[in-house]
């Protein structure tokens, strides 16, 4: 085949002409691919991951001037730096192999312009890339649109083609290949959809061919599907159902259950290369969902696990892991609904605008040897109890909306004391807090509340005028006597070690995860009190949410006065979203 069109060419300007179309593109069908997750354990959100690693690549390039070289450079600076999930690190590999490849065309060939077969060499590099940071790869995701899209490109390059014919040979395997996905993962086959990472990748090429032929860019859906139509499918910008299910890159069926790999945990890595192959080991053995990118002792590191601590000291013995992000995958499913229906905006594509920001204004400190308290809460009686009880700061954050360190950093800065407990009361942000003490002149412990409940166990034990050693003993002393549940509703099918979840079910969640599945709040609430009251507890909290009734919260304590007689029940408006209720057993 031979080219009767001259072809364009690759230069900083439409370079960043690409990058430009492509964010555009991913941030107009987010809800597109956010929209369905059918994996058991979902990776969420992928069109915001992707289009927020988006958004930090153009932030990166922004005061970069128009050579290719260093434009290749920013894009691969930034798209390592900001990539935002699992979806979000592979796509970060992807353009870094695709700008390595152009930035050495133009330092071996003193070309500036790198030719048809360099974008095809370039695709090629991004195939490699990709598959060399997932631990576990397997073919039915985003993998697999690349791996084959650069097949398509380097056989037509081979021959002669053009630029253009290069991006259109590649754009169509990808689309044959993203179709082709359920045939290769039997959880897209039997929700009748295909794999959403691959889904945003192909907008790369639409870009490309936007800006190199004049094509118009994909629209989405004039209006996002409601969630019932999301759950049996929704589809691309081609009409193609789309899922976020394996976009991981991993395989499905693996060692881990759902209980395991609980949370996501991402953070930077500052670590020599020589030592990346034993921290991939020590992850393999403590989750799955495992990429690692990056290079010249800086990492972007991404796994799913149960175990936060494991996670992030894996990391500290081989360097430096900085920006931790820690999420509970389950909260985020129960999160997602609040993400349709609703459009997006500029500021989601790099923040979560559901999380409210508080001002605190740093202070001088003026009383060296007092200590106080910043919690972590959500819902204004939650607030208030918390402050009532005690602490100094609340952070808004919690289940589905977690603080980040600045924020929680602001927070301590914000007292006038020279020591500071902090209570995370959340799995997902004790990772977070932790990261503290170093960043501040103040003294910061962190007692690692995994719930609402324990915090105010534990600001039951706390003295502000002991000592921080003290303090830091007695709370978590009495944040370990309770027993916390919560109450949610599911937004997806899942699997359990209690029982089948489908869409809509009402979830008992207590320490060792899902304890009752049933159609009805109610009873996951009573049910889930069976599991975890025994006859040497005393005293039942209860913290009703905004979604609580209250006929349903008669009901609860009817049951309690019921079957557990001698335990004396306390309720409290709490105020916090998605979960109904908080339970805790003392």
């Amino acid at each position: 085949m031979t080219s009767a069109v001259v072809s364009p060419v690759v230069d900083a300007v439409t370079l960043r002409r690409v990058i430009t179309k492509f964010h555009d593109g991913l941030t107009s069908h987010r809800q597109v691919l956010d929209n369905l997750n059918v994996y058991p354990v979902p990776d969420g959100d992928t069109g915001l991951n992707m289009s927020s690693t988006l958004q930090s690549v153009l932030e990166s390039c922004e005061d970069t001037a128009d050579d290719l070289e260093a434009l290749c450079a920013a894009i691969s600076h930034g798209a390592l730096m900001g990539a935002r999930g699992n979806s979000g690190v592979i796509l970060a590999q992807i353009l870094r192999g695709i700008c390595g490849a152009l930035s050495q065309s133009t330092q071996s060939t003193q070309s500036t312009e790198p030719d048809a077969a360099t974008m095809a060499a370039a695709l090629q590099a991004a195939s490699d890339g990709a598959y060399s940071a997932v631990a576990r790869p397997v073919e039915g995701t985003i993998l697999t649109v690349v791996r084959e899209a650069a097949e398509a490109a380097q056989s037509t390059a081979s021959q002669g083609a053009s630029l253009v014919e290069v991006l259109d040979a590649a754009s169509d395997r990808g689309h044959d290949a993203l179709a082709r996905t359920p045939e290769m993962l039997p959880v897209l086959a039997a929700a009748g959809v295909v794999d959403a990472g691959g889904a945003g990748l192909l907008l790369l090429f639409d870009a490309c061919l936007n800006v190199f032929d004049g094509r118009p860019m994909p629209e989405p859906p004039e209006a996002p599907p409601s969630q019932a139509a999301a759950h049996a499918g929704t589809s691309d910008a081609s009409g193609r159902a789309v899922s976020d299910a394996p976009s991981d890159a991993e395989h499905p069926a693996s060692e881990f259950s759902v209980a395991d790999l609980r949370y996501e945990v991402m953070f930077l890595l500052d670590a020599p290369d020589s030592a990346v192959d034993s921290f991939k080991a020590a992850w393999k053995d403590i989750g799955d969902s495992i990429v690692v990118v990056g290079g010249d002792g800086i990492w972007n590191c991404h796994i799913h696990t149960d175990h936060i601590g494991a996670a992030i000291e894996a990391g500290i013995a081989v360097g430096r892991p900085h920006r931790i992000e820690v999420t509970d995958i389950l909260e985020q499913a129960g999160d997602h609904t609040e993400w349709f229906n609703q459009p997006p905006t500029d500021t989601d594509t790099a923040n979560d605008d559901r999380v409210t920001v508080q001002a605190f204004e740093p202070v001088e400190i003026t009383e060296v040897d007092s200590c106080a308290v910043v919690a972590v809460g959500a819902g204004a009686g939650l607030v208030e109890i918390l402050e009532s009880m005690g602490a100094q700061r609340v952070v808004t954050g919690g289940q589905s909306m977690n603080p980040s360190t600045a924020e929680l950093l602001a927070a301590v800065d914000s007292l006038p004391t020279g020591n500071v407990v902090v209570l995370p009361n959340n799995k997902n942000i004790i990772g977070v807090a932790e990261q503290l003490d170093g960043e501040t002149r103040r003294n910061v412990g962190v007692v690692p509340t995994r719930s609402v409940v324990e915090g105010l166990a534990a600001l039951m034990s706390f003295n502000g005028t002991a000592t921080i050693t003290a303090n830091l003993q007695e709370m978590a002393r009495a944040a370990d006597c309770v027993i916390s549940g919560e109450v949610t509703q599911a937004v997806r099918e899942a699997s359990s070690s209690a029982a089948s979840i489908s869409t809509g079910d009402w979830l008992g969640i207590g320490p060792a995860g899902i304890e009752a599945v049933t159609s009805d709040m109610t009873t996951a609430a009573t049910a889930l009190l069976d599991s975890i009251v025994t006859d040497h507890h005393e005293l039942l909290t209860v913290i009703a949410g905004e979604d609580a009734d209250d006929a349903a919260t008669a009901a609860i304590v009817s049951h309690m006065t019921e079957h557990h007689s001698d335990i004396e029940v306390e309720v409290t408006d709490g105020g916090q979203p998605l979960y109904p209720y908080y339970f805790g057993v003392e």
